[in-house]
This record gives structure tokens, sequence and C-alpha cells, in this order.
């Protein structure tokens, strides 16, 4: 069996209004949190982000999802739709823009709780020229 991650959990001060609004970014099934404790987002057949409530200001968060150009695009739009802010770089100001550096397409943006989001196309974590550094660490 390889290794797999299965879920996170992701601290807010409104878990279901974080947890409906990252689902309909994503296009994916969320279930409200009647039936437990936690608010899940079902990104994937593996992966359920768990949103919890906290009275205490969240530290910073950071989410990345992979997609693909198709999947990009219609975030993308959802994420305009909406008006919510976005930009290039983890750090910095709202720019607005797209990132192309990787290869891909990515970019990032703030929900209110603190969490930066993040969506790409291309993993700048598993380029080539990484992927080979850690073969040769997985052989030392």
């Amino acid at each position: 069996m390889s290794v797999e991650l299965d879920h996170l959990i992701v601290s807010v001060r409104d878990k279901r209004a974080s947890a409906e609004l990252l689902a309909s970014l994503l296009g994916v099934p969320w279930r409200d949190s009647a039936e437990g404790h936690f608010t899940p987002v079902y990104v994937n057949d593996g992966l359920t982000l768990e949103f919890d409530e906290t009275d205490a200001v969240p530290t910073l968060q950071h989410y990345c999802f992979r997609v693909s150009e198709e999947e990009f695009d219609a975030i993308f739009s959802r994420l305009l739709g909406r008006g919510i802010a976005y930009r290039s770089t983890p750090m910095g100001s709202v720019d607005m823009t797209v990132n192309t550096w990787s290869g891909g397409k990515n970019i990032y943006w703030e929900a209110p709780e603190g969490v930066l989001w993040e969506i790409l196309t291309v993993s700048y974590a598993r380029q080539p020229q990484r992927s080979n550094q850690l073969e040769e660490v997985k052989r030392s």
C-alpha cells in the first residue's frame, strides 16, 4: 500500500461558511456538521478537509491543490464570479495576476479566516530537477 494523505484539519472561525465557500469554488461536495463535530469538504475520493471552529485567531495555514488546466479555468472563473481577490505569489500584495513561472498556472487567495489557498496546474515542488534530487536522497 502506498502512503496517501486522508484528511487535514482546517481551523477557522466559521466552519460552515468556510467549507461551503471552498467547496463551491472547487466544485466539490461538502456536508454540514449536523452529523458530527467537523464540517467536511470532499476534495477527491481520497482526501477530505475537515473544517473545525476555533475562537482563537488561527495561525497561517496554506493548502495547495494541483488541478488540470480545465479545472483551473473553472475554479478561477468561480473565484472571479465571487469577486475574490487573488495574487501570483504566496506573500505580498494582491496583484490579480496568474503566475506562470513553473510552466503552468497558479494563484493564491486568502480566506477571511486567514487560510491561504492555492491552485496550480504544474507542481513547482515536483519539477524534474527536484524529482532527481529526491531520487538521490532515496538511494543514499
